[in-house]
C-alpha cells in the first residue's frame, strides 16, 4: 500500500472487513482472560437497556451483540481509513490503535457515558483485560486490514 494512492472507500472496506475478525479475536481473549469475574454488564448491555429499556432476555442479547459488533465493525472502518490518510497510524502493528481505542472508550467515553466505572473504580483485572484484549484487536485488525488492503 506504500506506494499506492490513498483510497478511502477500500480503507473503510479493508478496515470493517478487519474490525469485524479482530472483534472475533478480542472475544476469544476475554474467554480466557474476562475483564469482569462478579457478573458486571458490558457496556454493550447497558447501552442496549438505555436504548430500549426492558427487553425479552434473547432480544436484549441479540441487541447487545449487534451493539459490540456494530462497533467493532465501525472502529475498524475509521482505522481502515485513518491507514489511508494518515499511515504512521498503522505503528506498531495496530498494538497502539488497540491502546488508544480501549484509552478512549474504557478508560474515558465508556465511563462518562455510564457504561464502565471510572477507571479508578475498576480492578487490576478488568483493565488488564480490556488493555490486552485491545492490544489484540488493534493488532489483528492491523494484519487484516493490511493484507485486505493489499489485494483491494
Amino acid at each position: 500500500m506504500s506506494n499506492a494512492k490513498p483510497n478511502l472507500l477500500k480503507g473503510l472496506l479493508a478496515g470493517v472487513a478487519a474490525g469485524l475478525v479482530a472483534t472475533a479475536a478480542k472475544g476469544l481473549v476475554e474467554k480466557f482472560y474476562p475483564p469482569h469475574t462478579h457478573g458486571e454488564l458490558e457496556p454493550s448491555e447497558i447501552l442496549t437497556e438505555k436504548l430500549a429499556g426492558h427487553l425479552p432476555p434473547s432480544t436484549k442479547a441479540a441487541a447487545a451483540q449487534t451493539i459490540h459488533w456494530g462497533f467493532g465493525a465501525a472502529a475498524g472502518g475509521a482505522y481502515g481509513m485513518l491507514a489511508e490518510l494518515y499511515p504512521a497510524a498503522t505503528a506498531r502493528n495496530g498494538a497502539q490503535f488497540g491502546v488508544v481505542l480501549a484509552t478512549l472508550t474504557h478508560e474515558s467515553v465508556y465511563p462518562k457515558l455510564g457504561l464502565a466505572a471510572e477507571p479508578k473504580d475498576q480492578d487490576v483485572r478488568e483493565r488488564s483485560s480490556e488493555m490486552i484484549s485491545h492490544v489484540v484487536y488493534g493488532v489483528v485488525t492491523e494484519t487484516v486490514r493490511s493484507v485486505i488492503r493489499r489485494v483491494l
